[in-house]
């Protein structure tokens, strides 16, 4: 075989991020690659939040707001953040939705070239990305949406009518990995402004977003914040003195409680901040970040090659005759911290192997994902799921009628 399990459990003997798997809470029998979908809670996240709600809610009330910090969550975090995407001080805010956060970057991008009415848009983004141009380009009437399909297309559609360019660093469904800078450098070059979906690579890599314009991405993948913790959005410093995204809540004003009739915008970042903060939800991510702050992301992306083409060699080895296609690049540099295979059963194959405890997850129209989060992925588990995965297919224990039935989740 290309590797045996002894060799993994001696490269998880050896591993450098071997003890950080004990912070994270995982079921006995479980091997969890989803962490690209949503990450394992640490073992602090339950005291966290259970601190917020006794110690600061309980304890002090309202006066939490001042007491406990809660009103500038938003930038403290955001501060946390920054240097997982290599931003720095004052660059990021945490807070709303992904979804939301593109609402304010893609608008504040707009009004930043108002002579250009073309958006660029990747249909190898996240769907909500593109939902989201569409219907800003609706409300706000008169806008292109010039769609290309990755990177290949994008010096073509670029012209001196186009205001920004929105691409996700790395593609949900195969996991291939953009180059930033050159592409950014291009869309800088045609005058545009480029704005990078961050949700796929943020926490699995090294991330450096400071030569881009706006970014965005979420915290409950790899960085692990828990079901629906908070969004960021990255405006580089350059941009902050004029941008105004078009959402513009209260806590984005200047002076929010002097409860002015009309917006004015704080300096930096903090314009870009839009309603109260989910203080549960930061309690948690916070929970994590004390973590990464503790984490080698050289490591952490070494371990992550390493995760993912050993589970390519043995997944190619041994289910060569049961219809999987690899989607991912084969080349690691390509690739961010997540292998695709597709299989035209995809779905109930995906349901017997989580049946058998091997945990990814399901992509139309025939993707199966694997997520390797570094931090708490053993080699091992990249054996045994290898394993699992070939014995679901040859004994076609997917063709059980209930791994057909759709789950609202897939």
């Amino acid at each position: 075989m290309a590797i045996s399990r002894a060799e993994c459990v001696a490269l998880d003997a050896a591993d450098p991020l071997k003890d950080v798997r004990d912070e994270f809470v995982l079921p006995d029998g479980t091997i969890y690659l989803v962490g690209n979908s949503l990450g394992a809670p640490p073992r602090t996240a339950a005291a966290a939040v259970t601190r917020t709600v006794e110690q600061e809610w309980g304890g002090r009330l309202v006066g939490a707001w001042n007491t406990s910090g809660w009103f500038d969550l938003p930038l403290t975090t955001g501060d946390r953040l920054a240097p997982l995407i290599g931003a720095g001080p004052g660059q990021v805010a945490v807070g709303d939705t992904t979804s939301i956060s593109i609402v304010k970057a893609v608008s504040a991008a707009l009004r930043l070239r108002p002579g250009r009415r073309v958006v660029v848009s990747d249909l190898a983004n996240f769907p909500t990305d593109r939902y989201v141009v569409e219907g800003l380009a609706e409300a706000l009437g008169g806008y292109e949406i010039r769609d290309v399909t990755g990177v290949d297309g994008l010096a073509g559609a670029l012209s001196d009518e186009v205001a920004c360019v929105l691409l996700s660093e790395v593609d949900y469904r195969t996991g291939a990995r953009h180059d930033t800078a050159p592409v950014t450098a291009l869309v800088q070059e045609a005058g545009a402004l480029m704005i990078w979906d961050l949700c796929h690579s943020a926490g699995a890599y090294q991330v450096d977003v400071s030569a881009a314009d706006f970014a965005v991405g979420c915290t409950y993948k790899y960085l692990n914040g828990g079901p629906g913790s908070p969004a960021f959005v990255y405006v580089h410093p350059r941009h902050q003195a004029e941008a105004r995204p078009m959402l513009t809540g209260w806590h984005g004003h200047a002076a929010p409680f002097a409860f002015e009739p009309g917006f004015r915008p704080a300096d930096g970042i903090r314009r870009f901040t839009v309603s109260t903060p989910h203080v549960m939800s930061f309690a948690s991510l916070n929970a994590s970040l004390d973590i990464w702050e503790r984490v080698d992301l050289a490591a952490v992306r070494a371990k992550s090659v390493a995760l993912s083409s050993i589970f390519i060699e043995l997944v190619e080895e041994l289910c060569a005759p049961y219809g999987l296609e690899l989607l991912s690049p084969r080349d690691p540099e390509r690739r961010g911290s997540q292998v695709s295979f597709g299989h035209p059963d995809g779905y109930p194959v995906m349901r017997a192997l989580i049946d058998r405890g091997v945990h990814g997850d399901f992509r139309a129209p025939d993707v199966l994902r694997f997520g390797f989060a570094p931090l708490y992925i053993r080699f091992a588990d990249a054996y045994d799921a290898a394993v699992i995965l070939a014995e679901v297919l040859e004994k076609e224990h997917w063709r059980d009628g209930r791994h057909g039935d759709r789950l609202t989740v897939t």
